[in-house]
C-alpha cells in the first residue's frame, strides 16, 4: 500500500549559484558519498540538485514533518547506477512511525531543471 508520494523540481542554475554561494551547503545537504561519482570525482550541479529534489520529496511523502535532517536521507546508487533511498535518524523515524517499508525513487535532470519523484510504501 503506498503511504505517502513526493515530488519535487529544482532548477539548477540557481542550485549552483547557492552551492557555489555558500560553500558549506553541500556539506548540510549531502552526505561525503552524495557529493563525489563513484570514482571520486565531485559530482556535478544537476546531479546534486536532483538529489536536493529528491531529500524534499522524500519529506513530503512523510506528510513534511519538522524536524527532518537532510543527511538522514541519502540517495545511493546501485551497481548498475538506478537510485536507492537510504534512510537514518530522525528520517527513519518518521517513516517506521508510518510503517514505510520500502521506497522507490526516480531522478531526472533536463534543459535545466532537475526533479524527483518518492513513492513510501508499506
Amino acid at each position: 500500500m503506498i503511504i505517502g508520494v513526493g515530488i519535487d523540481v529544482a532548477d539548477v542554475a540557481r542550485f549552483a549559484a547557492s552551492l557555489e554561494r555558500t560553500p558549506a551547503l553541500a556539506e548540510r545537504l549531502f552526505t561525503p558519498a552524495e557529493r563525489v561519482l563513484p570514482g571520486g570525482e565531485p559530482r556535478g550541479a544537476a546531479s546534486l540538485a536532483a538529489r536536493f529534489a529528491a531529500k524534499e520529496a522524500v519529506a513530503k511523502a512523510l506528510g513534511a514533518p519538522a524536524g527532518l535532517r537532510w543527511t538522514d536521507a541519502e540517495i545511493r546508487s546501485d551497481p548498475s547506477g538506478r537510485p536507492r533511498l537510504h534512510v537514518t535518524g530522525t528520517v527513519a523515524a518518521r517513516a517506521a512511525e508510518l510503517g514505510v517499508a520500502a521506497w522507490h525513487v526516480s531522478l531526472s535532470h533536463d534543459a535545466g531543471i532537475a526533479s524527483a519523484v518518492v513513492i513510501a510504501e508499506s
